[in-house]
């Protein structure tokens, strides 16, 4: 099933404007509003009050790089030398001039290369998903149908710096409980070169509307001392990632832990794709004779799809901090499997041995690094505690190939219906502050990956 968003009223459609008039336009969009259309009436409406959420939205060439192997470095909008290079190498590849540039030509075949891999037929839909069509809301639409709120992007373009163009534009979506009163979204789209936004970004807080909450939505990988980052995460109450989209996923998962210790408000729409799992995974041990036996896990596998390895670690973070698991050792295997096994040391002394692994797929889903499946189990044969979860008939055949098949609970993880980031981050938006369970575990994690490989 797909959430499908509400129907949306257009108060004021994208209009360009100049920075300093921001403010007065969208003043003047509800000073204007109220004349009768046709039918002599027009519903009421009024301006958001929930909260403000800025939205850094990173040029689609570095991600696209990224998600086909050409390019490792940080998502953040730079087209510095590394980006350059891997420019170069996939224009070399697809037969395009070696100008170390992006292009519309050159996005035109890495659509085109990103939807054959995810076995998608039309190469318009193949963008990634952040990318941004600045001429519509509908990047921010499943976000404003339940949090009817003002929404500042901005979108870093390659090119010459001509300055930042600014547009507004309102939109009101149209619930059934409440067809005769419109709450509408704002939007504030600004768009140039990352030195042009440099500049006037010191100007985005007095357009956060006061007494608020103020969200960052950081649609890149975690870069602390990046000038943008820097102003507008001192500016908000919590800051939003969703490490799906990290280049380099241990550094990143680090650099995540290292801004929650310097005490900012960290949220990852990663975490909330682990739910169904971690919430399976304890119902396996709701029943009393199970609880008990829950002591007796020392063996852990996890599968997920290989590509990122953010979901796997987080998961396993989750549990080790749930079990009181200290990690002591860390070793890796690289091949057709990517392997990493880490062990921890459990309440009495009890070693665990805890292996994720990342199997190569046919094609690459719409979210990378999805779990497949996992297995509980003990090296002490008496032990209640066998639990297989699996997301396909695949993984479950894999896990009781490896003894999962010994009396327990096998169990099919029905994924979410919706695991886009605007979805999980609209439901996560309606109940924000600190997430002490995702701190807790990520700290486990961070500890995990900073085990010295042997």
């Amino acid at each position: 099933m797909v959430t499908q968003s509400a129907p949306i009223f257009s108060l004021q459609a994208p209009k360009d404007i100049s920075v300093s008039e921001i403010e007065a336009e969208l003043n003047q969009i509800w000073q204007s509003y109220g004349v009768a259309g046709e039918d002599g009436e027009l519903p009421a409406a009024t301006r958001a009050k929930t909260f403000t959420l800025i939205v850094y939205e990173p040029e689609e060439t570095q991600q696209l790089l990224a998600a086909l192997g050409y390019y490792s470095g940080p998502i953040d909008g730079i087209p510095g030398p590394r980006t350059a290079s891997a420019i170069r190498e996939a224009q070399k590849v697809f037969g395009l001039e070696k100008t170390g540039k992006s292009s519309p030509e050159l996005l035109i075949k890495l659509r085109e290369e990103q939807s054959k891999r995810r076995g998608v037929a039309d190469s318009n839909t193949a963008a990634t998903a952040y990318a941004m069509d600045t001429r519509s809301p509908a990047v921010a639409d499943a976000i404003a149908s339940r949090n009817p709120c003002r929404i500042i992007a901005l979108c870093p373009v390659t090119g010459e710096d001509e300055g930042v163009k600014a547009q507004v534009s309102a939109y009101c979506p149209i619930q059934k409980q409440s067809a005769t009163t419109l709450i509408c979204c704002e939007y504030i789209t600004l768009t140039g070169t990352v030195e042009a936004l440099e500049r006037i970004v010191g100007m985005v807080p007095d357009l956060l509307i006061g007494g608020l909450p103020k969200f960052l939505w950081w649609k890149a990988t975690p870069e602390p001392d990046h000038p943008i980052f820097k102003r507008l995460a001192a500016s908000c109450n919590s800051v939003i990632f969703d490490s799906n989209s990290f280049t380099q996923v241990e550094t990143n998962l680090i650099r995540l832990q290292e801004l929650i210790d310097a005490g900012m408000t960290i949220f990852d729409v990663n975490w909330s794709r682990l739910a169904a799992w971690q919430e399976l995974t304890a119902e396996a041990f709701d029943p009393p004779q199970r609880r008990a036996a829950l002591g007796e896990v020392d063996r852990v596998t996890i599968d997920y799809e290989k590509g990122n390895s953010a979901q796997a670690l987080m998961f396993l973070g989750w549990l080790a901090s749930r079990l009181n698991w200290r990690p002591t050792k860390l070793t890796t295997e690289t091949g057709d499997y990517d392997i990493k096994r880490f062990y921890f040391i459990a309440e009495g002394d009890r070693e665990v041995e805890a292996e994720i692994a990342g199997v190569p797929t046919a094609s690459d889903g719409d979210v990378a690094g999805d779990l497949i499946a996992l297995r509980l189990t003990s090296t002490n044969p008496a032990a209640n505690c066998s639990t297989v979860l699996c997301s396909e008939t695949s993984g479950c055949m894999r896990m009781e190939a490896h003894g999962g098949a010994q009396a327990g609970i096998v169990n099919q993880v029905t994924s979410l219906a919706d695991q886009s980031a605007e979805e999980l981050l609209s439901q996560q938006l309606q109940r924000w502050g600190r997430d002490v369970l995702f701190e807790e575990s990520l700290a486990v994690t961070v500890q995990m990956l900073k085990l010295s490989n042997s």
